[in-house]
């Protein structure tokens, strides 16, 4: 029986483990030396904050949808989109003032109004978006989409699996019969765990944040605090709302337009 449970996490560990190298080297492949530091000026309401713009703040916080969030927000703040607490948007002025604008007005409809989790999900497959998560990319500042699927996820299987060895150990431990080596028994885990833990020691050197959107440069280039002083406090509140998303709105009706949405 204990060796069922053995062969159980090894397989675990090498298997989250050989997918957290995969995506690192990947990572590494796009985020090397010789990329350029900084994005090209690009379009979007700007901010004072590490030179980004708040479209670029939100895709590097919050990828896409975040993006999605901040310009129906900005378009709302500036009374040109209604956002109805039962999740609903409603195009006040036509008139996009950038492409991403643009792009919002265009999923919204010839109607003027459509929920907000539909303009979202077009939104955010707009070539307006994909022009910014390019720069972003180019400037390696933003993880593309092949070292994209899951940093953060694949920290938290190889977590996982070394529950899972820790647990196995355990259950090694308590049905193994009296007369068996219990030290060398369970000694046969540690191959697992060492390689677990060394790994999860690798990725806090290498890959902490254990971002999905963001790469290490990327990272440093956003504010570390919310509300990072801006032109206004409009500028200030859609600064927080890029960086930690619709829960950090003060605005109660911006934030329940937002959440009855699924944001």
């Amino acid at each position: 029986m204990w060796f069922l449970f053995l062969l159980v996490a090894c397989v675990a560990a090498a298997f989250s483990c050989a997918r957290a190298c995969r995506i690192a080297v990947a990572v590494a492949r796009a985020t090397g030396p010789d990329r350029p530091s900084a994005p090209a000026p690009g379009p979007g309401p700007a901010t004072a904050d590490g030179g980004l713009t708040l479209y670029e703040m939100a895709y590097l916080s919050g990828g896409p949808h975040r993006l999605a969030d901040v310009v129906l927000v900005l378009m709302a703040q500036q009374r040109r989109l209604l956002l109805a607490h039962t999740g609903w948007a409603t195009v006040v002025d036509p008139v996009g003032q950038d492409a991403v604008e643009r792009a919002t007005l265009s999923a919204i409809g010839p109607e003027g109004q459509r929920q907000i989790p539909a303009v979202r999900d077009t939104l955010v497959a707009d070539e307006a978006v994909r022009t910014v998560a390019d720069r972003l990319v180019a400037a390696g500042l933003a993880l593309p989409a092949a070292a994209r699927p899951g940093v953060r996820s694949a920290v938290r299987l190889v977590r996982a699996a070394a529950l899972l060895v820790l647990l196995s150990a355990a259950a090694s431990y308590w049905s193994a019969p009296d007369d068996a080596d219990v030290v060398g028994l369970v000694g046969w885990f540690a191959l697992p765990m060492i390689l677990t833990l060394g790994t999860l020691a690798v990725a806090r050197f290498e890959l902490h944040p254990y971002s999905d959107w963001a790469t290490a440069s990327g990272e440093r280039r956003l504010p570390g605090a919310a509300g990072s002083p801006g032109p206004s406090a409009t500028a200030a509140s859609l600064t927080t709302l890029a960086l930690h998303g619709p829960g950090a709105l003060t605005d109660p009706s911006l934030r329940a337009a937002l959440h009855s949405s699924g944001a």
